[in-house]
């Protein structure tokens, strides 16, 4: 069944945080702007800042197909013009392809994709410096497996078409490219010969070398036989030629002898100046050279560690920036001191050398391995961040943003899973990667235990001698009907049922446990991965007892007695050796069960979901609507509706209404990113994304709704999730009175947080994009409703209550209609309307400068707990939904207490109103009086008249006065006496600032206000019994009409 995706439409997704970085290899600066600097994340897009650092925006959303940035260079003599090389080339475990080249026009307003799609890991782009229309791409071409796409390409017309112009063979590529500024007809390019195995990489052989070219690339000499280059088969080897001495170059070569080689003549012969161990650390990841622009005896290492020698390569400093791991630096050619710098937790920017730099945490491109949830409210976010932490992040804040503050580390590390015990979520279970500390952290204490499972230190062993092998990401699960029993797996499943004191291997080894064909299909295993793990384990939701796993090594065992048996029940479609990465059991069938499975790391983008309803015994793959290239990481069925599944792969998710039948994008507004994990809690999808941190989709109640009955139907409105009063302090929250540009806020707390406001020539909002902090919800509950066809007259919506009294009501914006915002939207397919959970708001006084435009002391009050209805008229025909108001759970108020200050807030709001229709009566009034004046020189009896009028506008005045702060009164200043409507706001603050009963001196200030109030509106009645008609007996007998008045 397919859904027209008009249907879902108005759904949104939110990005929670944390703004921290992820894995950034590319990064360049504007030559002209100093203020300005891109960056581009390993799997987030690009970003830029133009204010030196303080924020990023992130530019290429909409307009790129895949996330990995490996390269991007702005052209000296344009800087509108950028190119980015798409793919990161530093080919870890987990790389991320890409899909190309992309270049911006406008400096980074939008991009066009040029094509060398199945490159996919470029490493470098050079722009010639006076010609942005001649650009230079050095790719390394496919990481796990040949391909004929890599070398060193060439555009002469701006990328509208490529040449090949450096090619060794189809097992190796282009890592590196450095152009001569002095002459940008020479060329330096270096040749890597490697590829990515499933538990290694072979890095190196006899196609690297290093290549010259004299001529811009038309033909080109292999220098990697030169004297003094290392003899035999070469790595990875970063090349940089130096800008400040002619004929300088550097090289920083893998090779059992290797370390960094200096040329003073061009590449003609070779010296090795320094074979620190620390500058050749982990080369496959590292190996980059950058020479100083202006002095030739400075070059920098970027390693596990930043290094920098000021003697011409023979000796090496350390300098330190905000985070390891360091892949790309630009210097600013003419301004040394200017740089920008790249590392595994993004990207930071110096102005002084690198004595300081800026900070990291205001990028969201974390990348998150996986995602749970806990049982608070507001229910909190975990996972752990590569390169980072594990994290607890807030799903929406009481502020006016998720910031900082919010956040806090849970124990283990950058990489594996987090269990939150459900009965108390102050115990959290957390990895570190590779069967590294397991540890049960408990936040009353802050304290972290390590329990793992086997304390004996394998760092680095061969996998033959450890007794169990872990999975950089290894599975911790707590039991879905035991809260005390806690499962992690290695090559066995493992269970504890006390806390982590002691654990119980409880299967067999349930991978396929061949380690010599592991290794000799895949080569020895690098970077502490073992193979032959279990990646992915979970327990049924509705059957105790039913135990699935599934392994690295494309395995799928499943236990239906807690373990006392496994049955290896692997689909025949998996490719052998592939890695089964989620297993979801039905929340709705015991023998039900959803796989995920990637074979990407051999050389197989294909995607391989798979189902099972008996256990296993048989599967149906489920792939129809997905990408034939988009490889899949995730599958979980909705534990409210059977069928309805959503999947994530390498670039987005993906839904299905019918069991997997088909699939179809639910993208919305997610960015292109890999998505690794997501689980759905309280009708929200929270998704873990693997380098734009963590996003929530909220209110997916209409996803189990839709069908083929409901987008024929005229109109429909959806279920909606329960709301809940969560008073947030509105001043401190973007909203449509924020100024355009930048907008700043403290929140309630030591953090100021920003946000970017766009509007349209009339004022009226476009959008709101947060700049260093989460999200929050929208702050009520969401109404999505459905259009078969746009109507054209004006749709309307009630909201009523139990007692069918209409609480608030709504219309779209009609031409020349006098209603207010918030208004209906009336786009054909889905709708969203966010009502606040609040009555109509009070009449206000036009001009009143006495309340300040603050809304919130004018506002509706927040209606009390409760069931609600929803009443859609569209072209005569109503519809109707039901939903609930809650009270916060957390709050010890009672329903009685939110009713008492329900009803004061009321009685304000209807005094309010009434202090609105008095002022309005009194204006009203001295208009005629004043009228009426006019025409009374040449009439009899006028001074009468006029003697009475003047008393009359005399005692209105005063009242008016009293009641608000007139316009004739000058501007409202700090010494402006309060009048009584203002005094009301005020109150009504007070009393609606918390969900509390109203405190005794709350009710005293309202009689004492209600007090003030009653003597001017006596004065006033006495004018209009008394007065008035005095003088329009007066009126009368100089035959002019009455002067009327409307008060109630």
């Amino acid at each position: 069944m397919i859904i027209d995706p008009k249907f879902y439409q108005a759904m949104k997704y939110r990005c929670i945080g944390p703004f921290r970085g992820g894995r950034v290899l590319a990064v360049a600066g504007d030559p002209v702007d100093q203020a300005t600097f891109y960056f581009g994340a390993c799997s987030g897009g690009i970003w830029k800042t133009d204010d030196a650092g303080v924020f990023w925006h992130n530019i290429s959303d909409g307009y790129f197909k895949t996330a990995s940035v490996g390269a991007i260079a702005v052209s000296d003599s344009d800087p509108n013009v950028i190119y980015a090389g798409m793919g990161e080339a530093c080919i870890r475990s987990n790389v991320t392809h890409g899909d190309g080249v992309y270049k911006s026009t406008d400096a980074g307003k939008s991009w066009q994709h040029l094509g060398l799609e199945n490159t996919r890991h470029i490493a470098r782009v050079r722009i010639h410096p006076t010609n942005p229309d001649l650009v230079y791409v050095a790719a390394l071409g496919h990481a796990f497996g040949p391909n004929e796409e890599r070398g060193v390409f060439r555009s002469t017309n701006g990328g509208a078409t490529w040449e090949k112009i450096l090619y060794k063979s189809e097992n190796a590529g282009s890592i590196d490219l450095s152009m001569d500024p002095a002459n940008p007809r020479i060329l330096y390019a270096s040749i890597y010969q490697a590829r990515r195995y499933p538990y290694t990489i072979v890095s190196g052989g006899p196609d690297s070398g290093i290549w010259r070219s004299l001529n811009g690339g038309d033909t080109w000499e292999d220098i990697s036989t030169k004297p003094g280059i290392p003899q035999g088969s070469l790595g990875r080897i970063g090349v940089a030629v130096s800008p400040a001495k002619r004929g300088r170059i550097w090289a920083l070569i893998e090779h059992k002898d290797g370390g960094l080689y200096r040329s003073d003549d061009a590449g003609e012969t070779w010296a090795l100046t320094s074979n620190d161990p620390n500058l050749s650390k982990r080369n496959f990841y590292y190996t980059h050279v950058f020479a100083h622009p202006t002095d030739s005896e400075t070059c920098y290492v970027l390693s596990g560690r930043n290094w920098k020698s000021t003697d011409g390569g023979r000796t090496f400093t350390r300098f330190t920036t905000p985070h390891d791991d360091d892949h790309d630096m630009w210097i600013d050619p003419k301004n040394p001191r200017r740089i920008i710098h790249a590392n595994d937790e993004g990207a930071t920017i110096s102005f002084n050398d690198g004595f300081s730099w800026t900070r990291l945490e205001n990028q969201p491109t974390g990348q998150f391995y996986h995602v749970t949830t806990d049982s608070n409210f507001p229910y909190r976010v975990y996972g752990t961040q590569q390169d980072g932490s594990s994290i607890s992040i807030p799903s929406r804040s009481p502020t006016g943003a998720i910031t900082q503050t919010e956040w806090y580390s849970v124990g283990g590390g950058e990489a594996g899973y987090v269990a939150v015990k459900p009965d108390d979520p102050n115990i959290v279970y957390a990895a570190h990667s590779g069967g590294g500390p397991l540890s049960r952290y408990d936040r009353r204490t802050g304290q972290g235990h390590d329990v793992r499972i086997n304390p004996e230190r394998i760092s680095n062993l061969e996998p033959e001698k450890q007794e169990y092998r872990f999975q950089w990401t290894f599975p911790i699960v707590i039991s879905h009907h035991d809260p005390d029993v806690i499962y992690a797996t290695g090559n066995h499943v493992f269970r504890s049922t006390e806390n982590g004191a002691s654990w119980d291997e409880i299967s067999p080894d349930l991978t396929r446990n061949d380690l010599p064909a592991a290794t000799a299909s895949y080569g020895a295993p690098v970077e502490g991965l073992p193979p032959c793990t279990i990646f992915t384990f979970d327990e049924s939701k509705i059957q105790k007892g039913v135990l699935w796993a599934g392994s690295d090594d494309g395995l799928i065992h499943v236990s239906t007695n807690s373990g006392d048996t496994w049955e290896n029940v692997t689909p025949k479609e998996i490719p052998e050796w592939s890695l089964v990465s989620i297993i979801d059991p039905s929340p709705h069938d015991p023998a039900s069960a959803y796989v995920a499975v990637t074979a990407y790391k051999l050389h197989d983008n294909s995607p391989y979901l798979f189902k099972t309803t008996d256990y296993g015994k048989t599967w149906t793959k489920i792939t129809n609507g997905i990408s034939d290239n988009d490889f899949t990481r995730v599958i979980r069925e909705d534990p409210e509706t059977k069928g309805l599944l959503f999947a994530g792969t390498e670039t987005g998710i993906y839904v299905s209404f019918d069991d997997g039948g088909n699939w179809q994008s639910l993208q919305l507004n997610l960015p292109v990113v890999p998505i690794h994990d997501f689980v759905i809690k309280e009708d929200d999808l929270v998704v873990a994304t693997h380098g734009r941190a963590f996003w929530i989709l909220d209110d997916i109640s209409p996803l189990r709704e839709l069908n083929s009955d409901i987008t024929e139907k005229s109109s429909h409105i959806f279920k909606s999730k329960n709301g809940y009063r969560f008073p947030m302090w509105r001043s401190l929250r973007p909203d449509a009175s924020s100024v355009p540009g930048m907008n700043y806020d403290r929140g309630s707390g030591p953090v100021v947080f920003s946000w970017f406001t766009e509007k349209d020539a009339q004022d009226n909002l476009v959008s709101q994009t947060y700049l260093d902090a989460g999200e929050n919800p929208p702050d009520g509950v969401i109404i999505c409703y459905s259009l078969n066809i746009e109507p054209k007259a004006a749709i309307k919506l009630k909201i009523v209550d139990s007692r069918g009294r209409v609480v608030n009501n709504y219309q779209s914006k009609e031409e020349g209609a006098t209603s207010s915002p918030p208004f209906l939207q009336k786009v054909q397919g889905m709708n969203r309307f966010v009502w606040d959970m609040r009555e109509m708001g009070a009449d206000t006084v036009p001009g009143d400068k006495s309340v300040g435009g603050l809304d919130e002391s004018v506002i509706g009050p927040l209606v009390v707990p409760g069931k609600y209805e929803a009443q859609l008229t569209v072209d005569g025909k109503t519809v109707k939904q039901l939903f609930n108001v809650q009270k916060n759970p957390i709050n010890p108020s009672t329903n009685e207490e939110l009713e008492k200050q329900h009803e004061i807030l009321m009685r304000i709001r209807d005094t309010t109103s009434e202090i609105a229709g008095r002022v309005g009566t009194i204006r009203n009034i001295r208009v005629q009086i004043q009228n009426w004046l006019g025409r009374l020189e040449s009439a009899n009896k006028s001074k009468a008249v006029k003697d009475l009028s003047s008393l009359i506008l005399q005692n209105l005045a005063g009242i008016e006065s009293e009641l608000i702060h007139t316009p004739d009164a000058g501007d409202l200043g700090m010494d402006s006496p309060v009048k009584i409507y203002a005094k009301f706001a005020a109150l009504n603050s007070v009393i609606g600032s918390a969900d509390y009963a109203p405190p005794k001196q709350t009710l005293e200030a309202y009689n004492s206000i209600d007090r003030q109030y009653m003597t001017q509106n006596a004065k006033l009645v006495r004018v209009i019994e008394v007065d008035i008609p005095n003088l329009n007996r007066l009126l009368d007998e100089v035959d002019l009409d009455p002067v009327t008045t409307n008060i109630d």
